[in-house]
């Protein structure tokens, strides 16, 4: 398989990044970071879930925070929102989504912890969330939690992770995302899986999810790389992880990621100096300091870059 040359990367600071966060961000400052992230050369956003904002008050804004950064999509900015069942699909709509993701788990553990149903009954709820969002002309993206390992049931089996995305791939997906929800994935085994995504479904772009719990991350993405993959997740300054996986630590940095990216030759569109700009309203807006590697030192400057 070819690398690419260019990468795609959606930024999930205000969704992924902030879900976690003790502190609940005000909507004006998610959207002055949702600015400054754009300003940057992102095109993919994600900024926020419709979910029930009782269990992520976090992200009880949602609707808000999109509709205020939409005059961007007319320079070419895809904003993206997290969807678990209907209900949460009809308040995208609402809001004027035009890309939402759905959200599977993989494994049955991880499906009770943050779903509270098995495999079966959230993929008949995700389904009829499909349809809604397919009969108001809006895209929707399929991706599941624990591709890789789940703190519940162990390693996922890569046939058993093609199976549970099948349904929504006939459904009509557009994206398929596989997640290393907790950060424990080698690189070995994220080409596994990754891989026989690829190879059932040749027709759908497939976006990776990387955390960087156990410092494997960026390994994880030169081996996405080497498999073609080029849409990447990333979270300003390392912030994240999921609420209902215990052990998930943060998101690979968008910081780092586009550094990394940079160094080898792949072109992301986004500006690595712009990024650093972010790091400071940041840390104030969460309250306490990033992770990712470039919040600690500089970026190695272009001139040294192959």
């Amino acid at each position: 398989m070819v690398r690419p040359t260019s990468v795609t990367i959606l930024d999930t600071t205000l969704r992924d990044g902030l879900q976690i966060e003790d502190a609940i961000v005000p909507t004006d400052a998610k959207v002055a970071l949702g600015e400054q992230l754009i300003a940057t050369g992102l095109k993919e956003i994600e900024v926020g879930s419709f979910v029930n904002p009782k269990k992520v008050p976090q992200m009880a804004d949602t609707g808000e925070v999109l509709q205020r950064l939409q005059s961007h999509e007319a320079e070419g900015v895809d904003f993206f929102t997290l969807v678990f069942n209907l209900k949460g699909a009809q308040r995208a709509v609402d809001a004027g989504a035009k890309n939402i993701k759905l959200v599977l788990s993989a494994s049955e553990g991880h499906s009770q912890a943050n779903s509270d149903a098995p495999i079966a009954q959230a993929t008949q709820r995700l389904l009829e969330a499909a349809t809604f969002a397919k009969d108001n002309g809006v895209r929707f993206d399929i991706a599941t939690a624990v591709s890789f390992i789940c703190p519940f049931d162990g390693i996922t089996d890569a046939d058993h992770l093609v199976e549970v995305l099948r349904p929504f791939v006939d459904a009509g997906a557009h994206g398929v995302g596989v997640a290393d929800t907790i950060g424990n994935a080698n690189p070995s085994l994220v080409a596994r899986n990754t891989s026989a995504v690829i190879e059932a479904f040749p027709g759908n772009p497939v976006n990776l999810h990387l955390h960087d719990t156990y410092n494997f991350g960026m390994a994880n993405v030169i081996a996405a790389l080497d498999l073609g993959i080029s849409n990447f997740d990333a979270a300003m300054g390392g912030l994240g992880g999921c609420p209902f996986a215990p052990g998930a630590a943060g998101n690979i940095g968008t910081d780092d990621l586009v550094h990394l990216l940079h160094r080898e030759g792949v072109n992301t569109g986004v500006d690595v100096e712009a990024l650093s700009a972010i790091r400071e309203p940041l840390t104030s807006a969460v309250g306490h300091e990033l992770t990712s590697s470039l919040s600690s030192i500089p970026a190695v400057p272009a001139a040294y870059h192959a």
